[in-house]
């Protein structure tokens, strides 16, 4: 279970000093859900601190190693759940994703991460980032793992039989030559036709910014010098926000959820990289790698749509790629479905 979720009678620090001492009284309804679906918490997984970043690398409990590729980046921020999977800990793994978090780990090692369709897991007893770009969902050796844990999230959840959905693929071109090879055969085998997806860059970034601020504007004030660097300066960058800044980033959402719409018209799912690249090495400062490990993940946090990375073959330096199956809300047993006959 990711450290941001709580687990009654067992410490939970949000990846922070900060509440390295606490121990809820109750569990997360997804961990409770689980545990009445069969499964039993075998522990705990570090993260980045708060959740905020993209390389589990914690001034407070030590920097996520990567199993399959020591001295790159396991992911973040559920680098912990992707690392426990990648080196045999557990069957299933807990993740949050608000830019990135379940699937960029999964893609640095291996393994398969889901972020379903906002709000359809719940995140009652989950520390927020920024609550309107909030999932949780499952991770776990192989997509049909994944699908069993959100037959565990969601009463009357199944897949759809005998389904043949009409794929675009798009984002080929900012990927690194082995890692668009493979994504290129993933395409191949589902009939994949281009599409031009729009990417959305920066422009929901001071509204996601605003909602992190929100959310730490009184335990910044009497806890800062408890953060560590990294999460310390982009706290204090999302507190400069403006509320123009947030107001006009609110309406470029809007326009984006119906730019991708209207692309979409015509088509069941999309396929694109999860990265543009296979996992990096661990960075002196996580910021110089945010915006290109986020790049093709944030849009779907943005959008809410259910989102799945799934190893695709080996790419440079014969570490994984990985390639992310999406469809609009309320598809997530499609994308699970069709995940399976890539597997």
């Amino acid at each position: 279970v990711k450290d941001l979720y709580d687990t009654a009678g067992l410490t939970t620090t949000y990846g922070s000093v900060v509440f390295a001492d606490h121990v809820p009284e109750r569990s997360a309804a997804a961990v409770t859900r689980l545990e009445a679906g069969g499964y039993v918490n075998v522990g705990k997984t570090n993260l980045h601190e708060f959740a905020y970043g993209v390389t589990s690398q914690n001034p407070h409990f030590g920097t996520v190693p990567n199993p399959i590729a020591p001295g790159r980046t396991a992911g973040g921020s559920s680098g912990g759940s992707g690392a426990a999977l990648a080196a045999g800990f557990a069957a299933a793994a807990l993740g949050s994703d608000t830019g990135g978090s379940i699937r960029i780990p999964a893609a640095c090692c291996g393994v398969v991460g889901f972020k379903p369709t906002f709000g359809l897991v719940p995140l009652d007893g989950v520390f927020p980032l920024a609550p309107t770009f909030d999932h949780a969902g499952p991770m776990a050796r192989t997509v049909d793992g994944c699908a069993r844990m959100m037959e565990a999230f969601v009463p009357g959840f199944e897949l759809p039989d005998g389904a043949e959905p009409t794929v675009g693929v798009a984002w080929l071109e900012h990927c690194d030559p082995l890692v668009r090879e493979r994504v290129q055969e993933a395409a191949e085998r589902l009939n994949a036709r281009a599409i031009d997806f729009p990417l959305v860059e920066d422009d929901v970034g001071p509204m996601f910014m605003r909602e992190v601020a929100d959310v730490h504007r009184d335990l910044f004030v009497e806890h800062a010098d408890s953060y560590g660097d990294n999460v310390r300066a982009k706290i204090e960058r999302c507190l400069a926000v403006t509320d123009s800044e947030y107001e006009a980033a609110t309406r470029r959402r809007e326009e984006y959820r119906e730019r991708c719409e209207a692309v979409m018209e015509g088509f069941d799912l999309l396929l694109v990289p999860t990265l543009a690249f296979v996992a990096p090495p661990l960075p002196e400062d996580e910021r110089s790698v945010r915006e290109a490990m986020i790049r093709f993940t944030l849009p779907f946090n943005a959008l809410g749509w259910p989102a799945l990375a799934l190893p695709a073959g080996p790419a440079e330096d014969g570490l994984p790629s990985s390639v992310q199956l999406v469809g609009r809300a309320r598809y997530d047993g499609l994308v699970l479905a069709t995940g399976l006959r890539l597997a």
